[in-house]
């Protein structure tokens, strides 16, 4: 039948077409894939310079044939080679192609992770042989090697997505990546076979009660999920590649998982009608809260009248409710509940009603309104069309007018507001007053008329002692200040128990003298003595306390010379010999030991333990398995994430007296002095998200009643004292900017890596995203602005160049400092760039001694350089040298790399500018001119107002945003 098949198929084929069909039959062009039961043929015919095969079927029986080719002639060259094949390869009843031609190569995919996504190589695989597959498919067309790959549309449109750009894969584009490899033969992710697919695994959410009131709610990884393997990306227990689900309520943190955010009673309503039902209809979500309002169905709001008549006179307050009665009603963007279950929010809805109310009689939901005469009577029948669809949504009835009154039974307290033998809620009265409103629905249903002078003179101490008070309505004893404030303002007796806090309530003036502990073998400076009063005036109130002094003061002999009995210490690893020296010195009474090293035990015959952080961290169980009398955590702005291991760690030690010593203890975002206080005093500033509506958003964005709220409220428990008010013998600090410009060569590359990284990089954060990418940019081009050998060679091209502009100015100090008697510290963040300077000092005969994270003997490499006769040169590391070293020998401090943290650099001048320096100093930051260097400067000036923020009397700032990253491409 083949026969008469080529027969019929040579009657209609032109000359041209037979001779190109020969021609792919001779040179073993045609593949056999499959005979059907019956007589139909499918073959692959392979043409010279094209990427993918032709398919051809041929059904003999029945004189027909089929091309996947677009050619217009009735028969075409595929189908000639195709038929005069088969008849040849008939002849030894096998398929075109069986023995003949060479195995067509087939493309695996490997994926390896990379910091900026996935890295996707492809290599050619046959007969077990590999070859990298170099540069795209489409570029091997007519070369003859396109045709001896065995490709299928996921490889064609994966090559036009891997070729359009080089460089890892990442978000979106990742996620289109992986569904294209889902058809593909051979992916591997790092070695091992995986498939992949493009739907999003997502978490799951649960909401479980919390015993501090409030609810938590977790967001946890899909069970399915072993491993997030690269950025965006996971890996399933059944080796599947998956993208990782977008989500509003954690956006991309959900590679962390689990998320846990605590929810105050105050938010329940937002969390039920508002945020959890868009995010149930994408991820399961589990409540099992029992302290949760029943969630309603989907309600449609009405606008409520509350309607008072004076004579001429019309007072119209409109409310958006839900229910009828009310069980819900609509404050600003909040939803409030009132009793019942809580509604579903329908926000187009409300913006639709509130247009019209706008729009038909110029009111404001929330807003009261009071007009007279003709007004009056114009409102009043503008009014009627409302009413009448709604006849029950007025209340003329009168607000009553109702009393706030305190009960104070030692340290309980109560708040109550009541009129005409009628209640309201404290809570909706404190929600009420801070959100502009004095109506508040009353308990049995109407509304009541807070007392707004009352709320304005007494709502913040109230609120926040309200924030603190437990179930039985008693306040901690770190919240009686304020109770005392607060019995002051409204002429009420304080209760007894604040008879002993009194000094804590002024300016600590009357905190009596205290000596020091009778071990302490020491002198005393007065600003130090004053701080032992404080500390052991905390202690033997039972109060946590945050020493928070200015770096070089002395809070190590200040806390030795208050510490009693059992003691802990945690302080960072690069400090710990500094501890033990300083204990051993000014308090050789006591036992020490150190809780460090592979076989390490706790000696619990010490008096004095210290430990590291990362030791706290991985021994939480041990280390909180003790009742301490006292834990002191050094550097304390280490648990600034509340969020991280140690900080949870570090909230799960006990003690009777908890104190943490810092002279940064906030760098760069408010919520870090909540987790330090939260560490001492728990509950003193509320829950993170009730800090974060109090304080933290209002104080970023400038709001100077609030930062001097915020003082207020931690004025007893924090004491702070600058060098300038305490160490006036202490020699002063000039601190100035030693420019340097950068040559020609050094611009080039400067100006090459900006503008290559600028324009996209700007674009990806305007549109939300970017910020991996701009913060790699930024180190290449800070790399740059220091020294081109920086760079990695991809990026620089061939050797390390080797000059440095700012390193040759560098030098030139250095030579003039060391010639004229002076001793200097060299930081740098990158070692690599230490490592650059110790051949250029060598050459000039300078001696140097260097610390940085590979230093073992640290107190060794200290000593050496405090020596008189030590070298006059040390290179530090501004991680590992930046914090816990005296090195008052040296008097000029170069900061080679600017960093937009400034608490950073400011430790790191402060190893020289500290008590026992007898010299001024100098501290010169090297900045490159037109550089982004000149833009963290910039950045530096608006972070350093963040401590004044809570510290001091100045405005707010913020950590650094993504209009930070902005301002320094820009």
């Amino acid at each position: 039948m083949l026969e008469a098949l080529r027969d019929v198929i040579r009657g209609v084929a032109t000359e041209r077409t037979w001779s190109q069909g020969v021609a792919l039959a001779r040179d073993n062009r045609v593949v056999g894939r499959k005979k059907t039961a019956g007589d139909e043929l499918e073959l692959e015919v392979r043409v010279p310079g094209r990427p993918t095969p032709f398919e051809v079927v041929l059904t003999p029986s029945h004189s027909e044939w089929e091309c996947s080719c677009t050619s217009r002639e009735r028969v075409c060259s595929h189908v000639v080679g195709a038929v005069l094949a088969s008849i040849e390869a008939a002849k030894t009843g096998g398929l075109p192609g069986g023995n003949a031609a060479r195995p067509l190569a087939t493309i695996r995919y490997l994926l390896t992770p990379s910091p900026g996504g996935v890295v996707v190589d492809r290599v050619l695989v046959r007969n077990r042989q590999t070859e990298p597959l170099v540069g795209s498919l489409l570029s091997l067309v007519g070369t003859g090697k396109a045709s001896e790959i065995a490709t299928i549309e996921a490889d064609l449109t994966a090559d036009q997505m891997l070729t359009a750009r080089v460089g890892p894969v990442n978000g979106e584009r990742l996620d289109r990546l992986l569904g294209v490899l889902a058809d593909a033969r051979d992916v591997r992710w790092k070695g091992d076979p995986v498939t992949t697919n493009n739907e999003p695994i997502l978490p799951h959410g649960i909401v479980d009660d919390i015993p501090t009131g409030g609810v938590r709610f977790r967001i946890e990884a899909d069970p399915s999920v072993r491993e997030v393997v690269a950025v965006g990306v996971v890996r399933t227990r059944d080796d599947v590649l998956r993208p990782i689900g977008a989500v509003d309520l954690s956006g991309p943190k959900l590679e962390k998982l689990p998320q846990i955010f605590d929810i105050p009673p105050s938010a329940f309503p937002d969390l039920i009608g508002k945020m959890l039902p868009p995010l149930a209809q994408r991820i399961q979500i589990d409540i099992r809260a029992t302290s949760l309002p029943k969630m309603g169905a989907r309600e449609q709001p009405r606008m409520a009248f509350d309607v008072e008549q004076d004579g001429d006179r019309l007072r119209v307050m409109p409310t958006l409710v839900y229910g009828d009665p009310p069980r819900a009603r609509v404050d600003g963007t909040h939803l409030v509940h009132i009793e019942g279950a809580l509604p579903i929010r329908d926000q187009d809805a409300e913006r639709k009603l509130t247009h019209r109310l706008r729009d038909e009689l110029n009111l404001v939901p929330g807003r009261k309104v009071e007009v007279l005469g003709k007004e009056a009577f114009a409102m009043q029948n503008g009014l009627a069309s409302w009413l009448r669809t709604d006849a029950r949504s007025a209340n003329t009835a009168k607000a009553v007018p109702l009393d706030a009154l305190l009960s104070i039974d030692g340290a309980r307290i109560d708040v109550s507001l009541s009129g005409g033998g009628r209640t309201a809620s404290i809570g909706a009265a404190l929600r009420a007053w801070q959100a502009g409103v004095d109506l508040v629905p009353l308990t049995g249903g109407g509304w009541g008329r807070i007392p707004m002078a009352w709320f304005d003179q007494h709502g913040e101490r109230v609120a926040d002692l309200l924030a603190t008070r437990g179930d039985d309505h008693r306040v901690p004893i770190y919240a009686l200040p304020d109770l005392a404030k607060l019995c002051a303002e409204l002429d009420e007796p304080p209760p007894p128990e604040l008879d002993r806090l009194k000094p804590l309530l002024g300016e600590f003036t009357g905190i009596p003298v205290s000596p020091p502990e009778p071990g302490f073998v020491g002198e005393l400076r007065p600003y130090q003595q004053r701080g032992v009063d404080w500390l052991a005036f905390c202690r033997d109130a039972g109060l946590g306390c945050v020493l928070a002094d200015d770096m070089g003061l002395g809070k190590t002999i200040q806390a030795l010379a208050a510490i009693r009995g059992k003691t802990l210490v945690v302080s960072p690893t690069s400090v710990l010999f500094n501890w033990l020296a300083e204990t051993t010195k000014f308090r050789p009474d006591l036992r020490v030991s150190t809780y460090r090293g592979a076989r390490r035990t706790l000696e619990t015959g010490s008096d004095v333990v210290l430990t590291s952080y990362p030791l706290l961290r991985n021994d939480t169980e041990v280390l909180a398995g003790v009742t301490w009398d006292t834990v002191i955590l050094d550097e304390s702005q280490t648990i600034k994430n509340p969020d991280s291991q140690v900080a949870r760690a570090a909230y799960r030690l006990k003690a009777k007296w908890k104190v943490t010593l810092s002279g940064t203890p906030i760098e760069n975002r408010l919520d870090e002095l909540w987790s330090q206080l939260h560490f001492t005093n728990p509950g003193l500033l509320g829950g993170r998200t009730d800090f974060q509506e109090r304080w933290g958003e209002p104080i970023s964005l400038g709001d100077r009643a609030a930062a001097a709220r915020l003082r207020e409220r931690i004025r007893p428990f924090v004491l702070r004292r600058m060098k300038s008010e305490v160490a006036r013998d202490l020699p002063p600090r000039t601190d100035a900017i030693m420019y340097v410009e950068l040559d020609e060569a050094e611009r080039i590359t400067y100006d090459a890596i900006r503008a290559a990284t600028q324009r996209e990089i700007v674009a990806m954060l305007q549109a939300g995203g970017g910020v991996m990418a701009a913060l790699e940019a930024l180190l290449r081009l800070r790399q740059a602005a220091c020294h081109p050998a920086l760079l990695p060679i991809a990026i620089r091209g061939g050797a390390a160049p080797q000059h440095s502009s700012k390193l040759e100015r560098l030098m030139e100090a250095l030579g003039d400092a060391v010639a004229d008697g002076h001793r200097a510290l060299v930081f740098s963040q990158w070692t690599s760039l230490l490592d650059l300077i110790e051949p250029h000092l060598e050459s000039a005969g300078i001696a140097y001694t260097r610390l940085d994270g590979t230093t073992v003997d640290r107190a060794g490499v200290v000593a050496t350089f405090q020596a008189d006769g030590g070298p006059p040169v040390m290179l530090l590391s501004l991680k590992a040298g930046g914090t816990g070293l005296n090195l008052t020998a040296a008097d000029h401090v170069f900061l080679i790399d600017p960093w937009w943290n400034p608490a950073v650099e400011d430790q790191a001048a402060d190893r020289a500018h500290r008590i026992g320096q007898d010299k001024s100093v100098m501290v010169y930051r090297m900045v490159a001119r037109d550089t982004v260097e000149e833009r963290i400067l910039e950045l530096q000036a608006r972070k350093r107002a963040l401590a004044d923020a809570a510290l001091a009397d100045a405005g707010g700032a913020a950590a650094i945003t993504r209009d930070d990253l902005l301002a320094l491409l820009a």
